[in-house]
């Protein structure tokens, strides 16, 4: 069942980001790369073992609640991804999106150590192959997100996101102004009490699961 939005747990992080995460023992700094890199390989084996049917529904519930909490129209360029890995197949929503009007883009990795560039998508335009063989649109406009919606590998209760571990994402967030409304996107299998954030890590203002719960960040 999806959880009340107004009910759901706000975990306040202020600007440096890393201050304020659930009380748990902490890694040095050291020692988080490792780590890191342990709970990645788990994490994605749960979720390429998760059965389809589940990770289609959850699917589901997660283009439901994003309908609500995005409301898509002529107004929004909306970045989403083209699903990887067992990801959450969120192509539906991505279309539907579209047909309410709402500017697609998917992000396109450039060079190592760069921000990702978000290129227009629409049914039917060209794409080509990229990193890790993702499909990508090919030679369409560079745009400007107002929402970034991202897959995460994992998560913890503050909002901060484990990802491939390229550095894309946050080095993304930290390059765009006005910074956009950014919303992690996964099953419920990728929960972590913290990932131990860095300095450089930069937390999504709403996680949206695949049993309905949504975790929103408040502060900061």
């Amino acid at each position: 069942m999806t959880d009340d939005l107004s009910n759901t747990p706000r975990f306040a992080s202020p600007p440096c980001y890393a201050e304020e995460v659930p009380d748990v023992t902490a890694l040095p700094a050291p020692e988080v790369p490792a780590w890191r890199t342990s709970q990645r390989a788990a994490l994605i084996a749960h979720r390429l073992a998760t059965p389809v049917a589940a990770r289609r529904d959850g699917a589901q519930r997660v283009a439901q609640l994003l309908t609500d909490l995005v409301r898509p129209g002529a107004d929004q360029t909306i970045s989403l991804y083209w699903p990887f890995r067992a990801e959450l197949d969120l192509r539906g929503w991505m279309q539907s999106a579209h047909e309410k009007g709402a500017r697609i883009a998917l992000p396109l990795v450039t060079a190592k150590a760069h921000p990702l560039e978000f290129r227009h998508w629409w049914p039917g335009c060209p794409m080509e192959r990229g990193v890790w063989n993702i499909p990508n649109p090919a030679g369409t406009p560079s745009v400007t997100p107002k929402v970034v919606i991202a897959p995460l590998v994992g998560f913890d209760p503050a909002c901060f996101r484990l990802g491939y571990g390229g550095g894309f994402f946050d080095r993304t967030l930290a390059s765009l102004s006005p910074r956009p409304l950014v919303i992690g996107v996964g099953m419920e299998g990728g929960a972590l009490p913290t990932i131990h954030p860095q300095p450089h890590d930069i937390p999504m203002d709403l996680i949206v699961l695949g049993n309905g719960r949504v975790y929103r960040r408040t502060g900061g």
